[in-house]
């Protein structure tokens, strides 16, 4: 390998020894921690409580040697970190800062950055090492493990394709150099969104100035690796073991919008290093070349991968070919913000479609109309994963289409709690058709299945979130709840306040209370309606039922 020389890592990342931080115990940690109150699901509730403690036992300080600089929340997959996995815990224990090590769990994958800006997808826990399946000891141009060895399919036409047929020589585009990585690691670049979530949570301006950089060389890799002629970007399986589209795949949906999102989160990030005067000095070129990406990828899936017959966006083949297999890929375009228009409307309209993904376990990674469908689940032929529910919900939210997304957030709610009630536990992935586990064989799965217990939960079903932008605490409250008793959360923690905030009806109106030593600006969105208070010590205030507003 060209790049085995180098013996320097995460040169671009501040951070370079670990720093002892404390890793408190749950007993230690339980009487600071946000504790919902939920009476319409007291379910909810016990499944709230079940995963942060079993989060608890799934921290980590470095193993000695390991190079690790942080402690970590680890996936409770196998004896290995990950990613994908890490990103998406981190939006839940964003709400339990700084209580578990999460949005920093993610230093231990910038610290192990190669110098082209390549960061791996997996790393072994004890030794610090890449996981060897992953490296490129090939050196190909691209090669994947999983199709030439996993008996799935042979990516022939990939592996063998040459240079001229995969990149633009014509616009001065020839690729000098291999990956290190194979293409099974070079996916889901989703590092900038979990960094923009963190920081639209704590509003942690250091945490931008130390990860931007590392964030900017690792967009500039993937695109020298994986950006296809047409624009697109090159995946593989896009670590959907057995689903259906890895027969087509090629150039996908969700890898060529998760790089538009990769630019746009960039871009918002180097906004607050403008606002607290800490950008590079070449931030209007670094801006210019991200926003070119951000147009010439959004042109590309929109003129390739959307079908207006269908209304639904497809993988393609390198013979550009569209795959015709609906997944839950093609909702990254809400999140990126790709689809807009008749576009989003007509995407947005298959998540209530109750023969695709309007399932009564809300939303199937494969559209329940398609062959090799699996009502049990299926891995990723059917079950619905906490991941991409993620990207859906959030996806939606952007959109502006906050009860879309909250009916989706608060239907995984239920459905786990329901589960958990039957198996006392939290699974890895559910069946869309059924109330269960269905076929699942991966349990106590703290892990990114905590996305609905923790973040879906507070911030849907109970509806309180930190408007970073505003500077407000908002909060929706929910009128079904209501109705069924008090919603609220004690020790709700947000951009370093800390508040316990709860809402009952009372009469023919509804008690609001809060109980802070902070001062902060509340947004209440009741109704229809929605007033705004100064807070800045105890407060109650009620909201009377066909007011236009509240009084204090």
């Amino acid at each position: 390998m060209k790049q085995e020389g180098c013996s320097e890592r995460g040169m671009y990342f501040g951070k370079k020894e670990y720093d002892n931080a404390p890793l408190m115990s749950y007993e230690e940690a339980r009487p600071c921690l946000p504790e919902p109150i939920y009476e319409a699901d007291p379910g909810a509730v016990d499944c709230y409580l079940f995963a942060v403690k079993t989060l608890f036992g799934n921290t980590h300080r470095p193993a000695k040697g390991s190079g690790f600089v942080s402690n970590f929340v680890d996936a409770a997959f196998n004896a290995d970190i990950f990613l994908w996995d890490t990103a998406f815990m981190t939006m839940f224990c964003n709400l339990l800062h700084p209580y578990v090590p999460g949005i920093c769990s993610l230093d231990n994958f910038y610290c192990k950055q190669r110098e082209d800006g390549e960061i791996t997808r997996e790393i072994v826990r004890e030794s610090g090492e890449d996981f060897w399946l992953w490296t490129n000891r090939q050196d190909k141009p691209l090669y994947s493990y999983f199709h030439n060895h996993y008996g799935f399919r042979r990516l022939l036409q990939l592996t063998d394709l040459p240079y001229e047929e995969m990149y633009r020589p014509d616009l001065g585009r020839v690729v000098e150099k291999h990956p290190y990585y194979t293409l099974d690691s070079l996916n889901h670049p989703i590092l900038a969104w979990a960094e923009w979530e963190s920081y639209c949570h704590t509003g942690d301006a250091e945490r931008v100035a130390l990860v931007w950089e590392p964030l900017f060389k690792q967009f500039e890799a993937m695109k020298y690796h994986l950006q296809h002629k047409s624009g697109l970007y090159v995946t593989d399986w896009a670590s959907m073991d057995n689903s259906t589209r890895n027969a087509w795949l090629g150039l996908g949906v969700d890898i060529s919008c998760e790089m538009v999102l990769f630019a746009r989160c960039l871009l918002s990030l180097l906004r607050v290093l403008r606002e607290h005067g800490r950008e590079p000095a070449d931030a209007k070129a670094r801006a210019a070349l991200l926003q070119r990406q951000i147009d010439t990828v959004t042109e590309a899936v929109n003129r390739y991968l959307w079908n207006e017959e269908d209304g639904f966006y497809y993988d393609v083949n390198f013979r550009m070919e569209q795959s015709h297999i609906k997944t839950a890929a093609a909702f990254w375009a809400l999140l990126s913000g790709v689809a807009e228009g008749q576009r989003q409307e007509r995407l947005a309209a298959w998540l209530n479609d109750k023969a695709t993904f309007g399932r009564l376990h809300r939303v199937p990674v494969l559209a329940a109309d398609e062959p090799g469908y699996d009502p049990e689940g299926g891995y990723w032929r059917g079950s619905v994963w906490a991941p991409m529910n993620a990207m859906v919900v959030r996806g939606l939210e952007w959109c502006g289409r906050y009860e879309q997304a909250a009916e989706i957030a608060v239907n995984h709610v239920e459905v786990l709690a329901r589960v958990f009630e039957k198996t006392g536990t939290i699974w890895e992935n559910y069946p869309a058709d059924s109330i269960g586990s269905g076929n699942a064989d991966n349990k106590d799965f703290v892990g990114w299945s905590a996305i609905g217990p923790i973040l879906f939960l507070i911030r849907y079903a109970i509806g309180l979130s930190w408007d970073q932008e505003r500077k407000e605490l908002v909060w929706r409250l929910p009128a079904n709840a209501l109705e069924k008793g008090e919603v609220g959360c004690k020790r709700y923690w947000f951009a370093g306040r800390s508040s316990t905030l709860t809402a009952k009806r009372k009469g023919e109106g509804t008690e609001i209370r809060v109980e802070t030593k902070d001062a902060f600006s509340l947004r209440l969105v009741y109704g229809g309606r929605e007033e705004v208070y100064e807070i800045s010590g105890d407060t109650c205030l009620t909201m009377a039922d066909g007011e236009k507003g509240a009084d204090l």
